[in-house]
């Protein structure tokens, strides 16, 4: 991590990934023939209703288009450059496969210019390489996990974030995920070996309120700060308590901390093994 002197009250705390350290020089970077552009939001649906709260403004960025599918396999990729991509936390890599295509990928920690690997059946269990569940070794760390064969990876994307490969039965591989929960995928769905890059992003402090609104991060306000009519928590005379036992979100639904807040008519319960472990507020009340 970076930190720097505290010449101003913003900079004081502040700290920041050392992007020299993990990222490859490229002055034409990204590949421009694999971004696009994208409007942003505002937390706004189509009807021009905010269905997601606290967003707006930012920067204007350009869109990386990710390979999350890997359809090109037995075929070596080698990867050209590892680079920043702003619209997720993790870092990417531009790799080009033996037939001269170029893609982005999510690119695995420690991964650097020159690597190499491949999709297939039959490759080694070696970091970057990806091949399905059921090749996998039981304790073996994987990410960009595919929930359906071929439908393309759908768990364990962000920075820093991997899966552990507990156990193989009847068809199924028993991945335990990054929220200590254990669940059951089709052992025919492909993963990547190793974890998501960029694992000090957790360490990031932004230090003053202006980094947030580059983000399109707008400002969030307490619930208990409101009037009643805008919150669950709001109104009342002074600083008064919540006035119900567990803590809800603005449509009233309970929040995830420490409760349980998965649907119990959820269509894939009967592929969950262990439940993720609960807070201690959730100890506590059972």
């Amino acid at each position: 991590m970076k930190s720097y002197k505290p010449v101003t009250p913003g900079r004081r705390g502040m700290t920041v990934v050392s992007y020299r350290d993990h990222l490859t020089t490229n002055k034409n970077a990204p590949k421009k023939t694999l971004t696009k552009g994208k409007r942003s939001t505002g937390g706004r649906n189509s009807q021009g209703r905010v269905t997601n709260m606290y967003r707006g403004g930012g920067v204007k960025r350009v869109l990386r288009t990710i390979d999350f599918v890997y359809e090109k396999k037995d075929m070596e990729a080698r990867v050209e450059s590892v680079e920043y991509d702003p619209f997720r936390t993790a870092f990417i890599a531009l790799v080009m496969y033996k037939d001269g295509e170029r893609r982005y990928i999510v690119a695995p920690k420690g991964m650097k210019e020159g690597d190499t690997f491949i999709v297939s059946e039959d490759a080694r269990v070696k970091m970057g390489n990806r091949l399905p569940l059921r090749k996998i070794p039981i304790g073996t760390f994987v990410y960009n996990v595919e929930i359906k064969p071929g439908a393309g990876a759908r768990f364990a994307r962000s920075a820093g974030n991997y899966i552990e490969v507990v156990a193989q039965d009847a068809g199924y591989t028993q991945i335990k995920m990054p929220s200590s929960e254990i669940r059951k995928v089709l052992d025919t769905a492909w993963a990547s070996i190793g974890g998501a890059s960029n694992d000090e992003h957790r360490l990031t402090n932004l230090g003053k309120a202006g980094r947030a609104r580059w983000m399109g991060r707008r400002p969030k306000n307490r619930g208990s700060a409101r009037n009643a009519v805008d919150h669950p928590h709001g109104g009342g005379e002074g600083r008064m308590g919540r006035g119900h036992r567990r803590s809800r979100t603005m449509q009233g639904r309970p929040t995830g901390k420490g409760q349980k807040t998965r649907s119990p008519k959820k269509y894939s319960n009967n592929l969950i093994v262990t439940r993720r472990k609960p807070g201690p507020r959730m100890q506590s009340k059972k």
